[in-house]
């Protein structure tokens, strides 16, 4: 029996775990790189009320979301250049939940954060297309979930993540 996902909190579904292949790491690349730019055209046009519009009830405002792509990425981006310079590091969870309650959530513009998340994105496209296959097996352990994630499982989750924010905010306005 399949799960019935809320179509709001997964308008692309959950992230897939699939055996890490070249292709897989192209669609991988792909979604990394379309992420800044599909963000980019949706909230083009949207005013400040717009901004703290949610995708569901009780779920993230698009400002919030946007601020949360930036640092959810940030980590992101300091959990794989941990993972290549150490063997097996634990990484630090953080309480997003909490992050997106706080005051520079609420009042900060969005476009710093949008080109935190550009040049993230910018960066890790180029890093993925840069590693070998040994690196992306390279492992880190994640406490919160007392489990290891190879950086090719990684890889995956962060390129739907960011496609996934991208969707939750475009069915606002579905």
């Amino acid at each position: 029996m399949t799960e019935e996902l809320d179509p709001k909190t997964y308008p692309i579904g959950k992230a897939q775990n699939r055996v890490f292949t070249k292709e897989v790491l192209y669609q991988s690349i792909l979604m990394v790189e379309s992420a800044p730019l599909r963000l980019r055209q949706r909230i083009a046009t949207l005013n400040g009320p717009e901004l703290e519009l949610s995708y569901r009830n009780g779920g993230w405002s698009i400002r919030q979301i946007i601020h949360h792509l930036a640092d959810s990425h940030m980590k992101m981006w300091i959990r794989f250049k941990h993972t290549m310079a150490e063997n097996n590091p634990t990484i630090q969870p953080y309480d997003q939940d909490k992050w997106t309650n706080s005051a520079d959530y609420q009042s900060a513009p969005i476009e710093s954060s949008l080109m935190i998340f550009e040049g993230i994105q910018s960066r890790f496209s180029n890093l993925l297309k840069n590693m070998s296959e040994s690196d992306f097996k390279r492992i880190y352990t994640h406490p919160e979930f007392n489990k290891k994630f190879t950086l090719g499982e990684a890889t995956q989750l962060y390129a739907w993540h960011g496609l996934h924010h991208v969707a939750q905010i475009e069915g606002v306005f579905k």
